[in-house]
């Protein structure tokens, strides 16, 4: 499921020159997730949320008209799927099979005590 959406984002990233230079840096992109999470943050502190209506209203909303830096850009939610975005990417990179991941840490999650044990 997430494999091939990570192969869909990773063909566009290589598509776009995100990976033109032999020498990729992988800790920058590790920090780069990071600042997408610190982004959804701010949106956050701010209170700024997508526009789902209004933008599910327009009868044009294509890229180009404007609707999506207006009414979605920037929000908690827009900055989450960059996160996101920015993860799968990595992992297609790294040629990593996040399906198979995920799902043997959810397995190992579902053996832990509640809340690990800590008590926050």
């Amino acid at each position: 499921m997430l494999n091939e959406l990570r192969d869909t984002i990773h063909a566009n990233a290589l598509a776009h020159g995100f990976y033109d230079d032999e020498n990729v840096n992988i800790p920058e992109k590790l920090m780069l997730i990071v600042s997408e999470l610190g982004e959804a943050m701010e949106a956050y502190r701010n209170n700024y949320y997508s526009d789902w209506e209004g933008y599910n209203s327009l009868i044009d909303r294509d890229i180009e008209n404007g609707a999506f830096e207006r009414l979605i850009k920037n929000s908690i939610e827009d900055e989450l799927a960059d996160t996101v975005i920015r993860v799968l990417d990595l992992c297609g990179y790294m040629k990593i099979d996040i399906d198979q991941h995920i799902s043997l840490k959810m397995k190992y999650n579902e053996s832990r005590p509640y809340k690990h044990g800590k008590l926050c």
